[in-house]
């Protein structure tokens, strides 16, 4: 055993050497090839306007079109353009866009790195609806996470520059809408109504005008039905009335929800009209959020077949728009992508336009140079490379291997007895008698569950968001009314952040554990406790069976297994011998 474990460490000691020589040769070559040369003449950097105005037309258009993906590479490419000593407008219309999606997209950290960025230049900036734009895409940031004084903050910066009346009125009308989510119904109450009085010419175009003055309206009925006040059925009734006029069918979206809302009470049939009013302007829009909360007022009018007919629509469509969402969301992820890696690519090319040719001579000798080092370092590279494969490789066929014969001694352990008991039954009992019939049928039902938990139990592993829920299943399942288990700091744990192999290996070592349990340590309560330290993740396995009481019965019922199992994520496990009312186990890795 000793001299095994000398050869292993042979192999890493050779391993690590030949990883930190290949670092080496590649720090060098990079040191050679990005060397300064003297008296280098960097180029001056053109910009151009023209092509990055065309680029945010074109990302305006898809934005408005709701093609919201296509739109934000389209805003990413033109700030990359932009010199931001000369472009500065530009760059912060198009980063401000970009946030405005990150925050439509749920991405609200994101979104407020990139608003961030543009805080620098709105000190020059001479027009302040640039400023105002990013201080209430800022509050709205807050808002729906629902930080509402942070909101609050953002709103009042925007608030006090020097904008256009139309433009302090809309940031008035949001801030008394956060002012009802903190439930200072009065002070927006009197807000609204203070807006109300103020004739409705806040802009040049009327249309604005009118539609801002419905909004006010609508959220002056919230706040009166907030307060249970009966005068929010006029608000509502008016805003609905503009919005009708104007054609402006997001904001009637709204109206009919909220008379929906109002009449739930009072009028189950009018508050099922308003419902269905607005779920069929969500349809025609293709507003899947809005759909889904108008069919949520239809239930709550409805009843008997419409309730069941109703429910089941709100069910199929909220399966349909999670997965689209999930969709969407992996999309938006793959655009986000391409566009980093064309910032990359575009840094390059600005960097090598910015550098001179190298005297000929001295790039020859450094062009010596490099291919030696890239050669050497590629021959050692693909060395390593196919030393790992191999090693990877024949480590997968032995666990396959062992998979594979484990799965069939439990095979023949858990199921060969009982199907030839099934079949000696079928061949002896009359199955058309009824008792024989139903014991036959008995027997096949425990076949089944059998074959089933030694399905799942070799099944794939979920690892990824899910994989908490599935740990928490498998574990689950070996609670039963003789076995009590109890999981801590299972949920305190980022599982996330935990590498893939791991997340699987500490899978499979639990459910080594609880088979163990099971089969030979008659215990009837078990614990299980997990906690991160020192950017370790350790876990304590305790319960109350038979226990061990020496070294030869540590590697016996699968626990050698689970000792192997964690030395490959580099991690240790210590049993406790010397435990004599049960069985003791801990195991830690680093995350």
């Amino acid at each position: 055993m000793k001299k095994l474990y000398i050869f292993f460490q042979r192999k890493r000691v050779l391993k690590n050497l030949l990883a930190i020589l290949t670092l080496f040769l590649i720090v060098i070559g990079v040191f050679y090839l990005l060397k300064p040369v003297k008296n280098e003449k960097l180029t001056n950097r053109k910009t151009n306007k023209k092509e990055i105005r065309k680029i945010l037309a074109k990302a305006d258009f898809f934005f408005e079109n709701y093609k919201e993906d296509i739109s934000y590479y389209y805003y990413n490419k033109a700030q990359l353009l932009c010199d931001t000593k000369v472009d500065y407008i530009d760059y912060v219309y198009a980063i401000t866009c970009m946030a405005s999606i990150e925050s439509g997209q749920g991405d609200f950290i994101t979104s407020e790195l990139l608003l961030t960025k543009t805080l620098p230049y709105l000190k020059i900036i001479k027009k302040p609806r640039f400023a105002a734009n990013v201080y209430e895409q800022f509050a709205d940031n807050y808002y729906y996470t629902y930080d509402y004084s942070n909101a609050l903050f953002y709103q009042r910066k925007a608030l006090h520059l020097k904008t256009s009346t139309y433009r302090k009125i809309v940031v008035l009308n949001s801030m008394c809408l956060n002012f009802i989510k903190q439930k200072k119904y009065k002070l927006s109450e009197k807000i609204l109504l203070s807006l109300l009085r103020i004739k409705p010419e806040y802009t040049e175009i009327k249309e604005l005008n009118e539609t801002e003055y419905a909004r006010i309206l609508d959220n002056l009925g919230i706040c009166y039905i907030e307060q249970g006040k009966p005068e929010s059925l006029r608000c509502f009734q008016k805003s609905l009335a503009i919005n009708l006029e104007f054609k402006n069918y997001n904001a009637l979206t709204y109206n009919y929800k909220h008379l929906s809302e109002y009449y739930q009470k009072t009028d189950p049939v009018i508050a099922k009209y308003y419902g269905q009013k607005a779920y069929d302007l969500a349809k025609q829009l293709k507003n899947t959020k809005n759909k889904i909360q108008s069919l949520d007022l239809i239930i709550r009018s409805s009843e008997g077949n419409d309730l069941k007919k109703y429910t089941q629509l709100f069910i199929s469509l909220v399966d349909s728009a999670n997965e689209a969402k999930l969709k969407a969301k992996n999309q938006f992820a793959r655009i986000k992508y391409d566009s980093k890696q064309d910032r990359f690519e575009n840094l390059q090319l600005k960097d090598q336009k910015a550098k001179n040719e190298l005297q000929l001579e001295r790039q020859k000798k450094r062009n010596l140079v490099s291919y030696i080092i890239i050669l050497c370092t590629t021959g050692l590279s693909l060395l390593l490379y196919f030393y790992l494969t191999l090693k990877g490789r024949k480590e997968k066929n032995n666990e396959i291997l062992k998979s594979e014969m484990r799965i069939s001694k439990k095979l023949h352990d858990e199921l060969a007895n009982d199907v030839y008991e099934t079949l000696s039954f079928a061949q002896r009992k009359d199955l058309e008698h009824l008792e024989n019939k139903e014991h036959f049928i008995n027997n096949l039902d425990i076949l089944y569950s059998k074959t089933r938990k030694i399905s799942k139990e070799n099944s794939s592993i979920a690892t990824n968001e899910f994989y908490q829920i599935a740990l928490k299943e498998m574990i689950s399942e070996f609670q039963t009314t003789d076995v009590n288990i109890l999981l801590n700091g299972l949920d305190s744990v980022f599982w996330n952040q935990i590498d893939k192999n791991k997340k699987i290996t500490l899978y499979r070592v639990l459910q080594e554990l609880f088979l163990n349990m099971k089969k030979h340590s008659n215990a009837t309560l078990v614990s299980t406790i997990f906690k991160v330290t020192k950017n370790n993740l350790s876990v304590i396995y305790t319960d109350n069976g038979v226990g061990i009481s020496d070294n030869a019965l540590i590697f016996k019922n699968g626990l050698q297994n689970v000792e192997s199992r964690i030395k490959t994520i580099n991690g240790t496990i210590t049993f406790d011998k010397n435990s004599k009312k049960g069985f003791r186990l801990s195991f830690s890795f680093p995350l």
